[in-house]
């Protein structure tokens, strides 16, 4: 078994994922697992720089996390940053940063790079002779991957659940011209998506993501956030319109009372439903069905795949 750490750090949250994985058959066993809202991204859509006290928030989290590695006595870490580090100016100053708590080099990968971390990681329990098109809704972009094995075909386009609040959203509940404007930008992404991928073609749709994972929680009506009752459940079409007219319908404090609710996510979680929702639409999809495991798991067990440790 292979001791491995592997780090996601997205538009609004920094996850840790430490496993003993066996390379040869790719059996993972978790020993911690655990998310951080540091909302990275906060301003980067609207200023291109990430802002200090977001480069201060997600610091901490390393601090915290760079404690639970050598806790673990992990063999190999890897360390990938997403949407707001790609798009900042000014992400040497996260670099050096990360570099210097961890002592790893943070990977600012790639849209593609991505997305096929996120279907290995998605598709690698589910059953080979579907295909899928998996869709990771994060805070700054959103990824579709379609595959079967291995991707056929995969896009990143700029709609994430931060990005679409910070640019549309000038109070702390949307209205409906807001809401419009969302929609407007995400079925223009769907527009651009489906230029590269086919995203009507595939068998069974696989959501991933804070986003998709609290809307399985609303629907479920789970008195608190459980995520072995939410790894692989399916989430029907009209209850995820349910949960999105439910959002739409709520006041702030009424969303940050729904039991399964994150505090870092309340003013965002409208958005991420709108995005799930057109989703369904544009595919067609009678249900969703909801991964808890992505692309956290995928670079977990690309580091596991290496010929040697570190």
């Amino acid at each position: 078994m292979t001791r491995v750490a592997a780090v996601d750090c997205g538009t609004n949250s920094i996850r840790l994922l430490v496993a003993d994985i066996d390379p040869a058959t790719g059996e993972a066993v978790d020993l911690d697992r655990r998310m951080t809202i540091v909302r990275l991204g906060q301003g980067v859509d609207r200023t291109g720089r990430l802002a200090p006290e977001a480069l201060e928030r997600t610091f901490a989290a390393c601090r915290e996390y760079a404690a639970v590695i050598a806790e673990h006595g992990v063999d190999q870490v890897r360390f990938a940053a997403t949407s707001a580090s790609r798009d900042a100016e000014n992400r040497d100053e996260f670099t050096a940063g990360v570099r210097e708590i961890l002592g790893v080099e943070p990977e600012v990968i790639s849209g593609d790079q991505e997305a096929e971390f996120s279907f290995a990681g998605a598709t690698r329990e589910l059953p080979g002779s579907d295909e899928y098109l998996v869709v990771d809704i994060g805070g700054g972009s959103t990824e579709f991957v379609v595959g079967r094995e291995r991707v056929r075909a995969a896009r990143s386009v700029d709609v994430g659940c931060v990005r679409l609040t910070e640019r549309h959203v000038s109070g702390r509940t949307p209205t409906e011209a807001e809401v419009a404007a969302i929609r407007a930008d995400v079925a223009a992404a769907l527009d651009l998506a489906e230029r590269t991928v086919p995203l009507r073609e595939a068998d069974v749709l696989v959501g991933l993501a804070g986003s998709v994972t609290t809307v399985a929680g609303i629907a479920l009506e789970l008195p608190a956030y459980d995520s072995a009752a939410i790894h692989r459940s399916r989430i029907s079409r009209a209850q995820v319109d349910a949960v999105t007219a439910r959002l739409l319908a709520a006041t702030h404090d009424e969303r940050a009372a729904i039991p399964v609710m994150h505090p870092g996510r309340v003013d965002v979680i409208t958005a991420g439903a709108l995005v799930l929702q057109a989703v369904m639409e544009r595919v067609g999809a009678a249900e969703v069905v909801v991964s808890e495991h992505d692309i956290l798991d995928g670079i977990a067990h690309s580091l596991a795949a290496r010929p040697e440790s570190s």
